[in-house]
């Protein structure tokens, strides 16, 4: 297989990327991971403050420190979540791809 076959491998006719590549960019985009595990650790640092007891809230000057870490936790991890729905990531195009590369290496000439 060609360079030219394997770089137009995962292409449409039309230059826009494979449905696998659009697929794999929201997949792996870093807001969801990171909003992910927010909103888990979030939940569980939460859970925690409500079940507090008397002596680690005296242990805080009387703040549970717990619930309150929970829940910014949880609102950062949903804002990173609902920046990613209303934002999504949108792989270059080939015509994106080729304004952003060096001159001289689109169509083949060195300078």
């Amino acid at each position: 297989m060609s360079d030219h076959d394997r770089d137009h491998q995962h292409r449409h006719p039309t230059g826009e990327p494979a449905p696998e590549s659009a697929t794999a960019a929201r997949l792996f985009d870093v807001r969801r991971i990171i909003g992910g595990l927010f909103v888990v650790y979030g939940v569980i640092v939460t859970l925690a403050g409500f079940t507090a007891s008397d002596a680690d809230l005296a242990k805080a000057q009387g703040i549970n420190i717990n619930l309150w870490t929970g829940l910014g936790m949880l609102a950062l991890g949903l804002f990173f979540l609902v920046w990613l729905k209303l934002r999504p990531a949108v792989p270059p195009t080939a015509a994106e791809l080729d304004e952003g590369a060096p001159a001289g290496t689109s169509d083949g000439s060195a300078h």
